[in-house]
């Protein structure tokens, strides 16, 4: 089983992506850990669906659910070394609490985002 479910605040605005088959949209949650004043930071990525959503109701400092499931991404640098990284795919994003409130919402952004739960799913395509 490959399921994974963290509860944190995102760290920076999401970065989203659209690509020639797909939209994604990325960002990196920390995760408080219990009993300590440390927290585990955590790469997510949304696809399609999911992706639009959490791209225009995210922003630094919302607190929100993340239900997915790791992937290991792999690669060769500029300089020939091997990279590797973890990364979550979320199946599942909720959003929790308001958002942080900004200094002054511009004129043409309400003053107020609806905290509303974003789903979707990323399927790879049968090759």
């Amino acid at each position: 089983m490959n399921s994974v479910a963290l509860i944190g605040r995102l760290t920076a605005d999401p970065t989203c992506h659209a690509g020639e088959n797909h939209e994604s949209t990325s960002f990196r949650l920390a995760v408080p850990r219990p009993g300590s004043d440390t927290a585990d930071f955590v790469d997510i990525v949304t696809f399609d669906t999911l992706a639009s959503p959490c791209g225009e109701w995210l922003c630094k400092g919302r607190e929100v659910a993340v239900v997915g499931r790791l992937r290991l991404n792999e690669w060769t640098d500029k300089n020939g070394a091997s990279r590797s990284r973890i990364q979550v795919v979320a199946d599942d994003v909720q959003f929790l609490g308001k958002p942080p409130a900004k200094a002054e919402p511009a004129a043409d952004e309400p003053a107020e985002r609806p905290a509303k739960p974003a789903r979707g799913a990323y399927r790879r395509k049968a090759s």
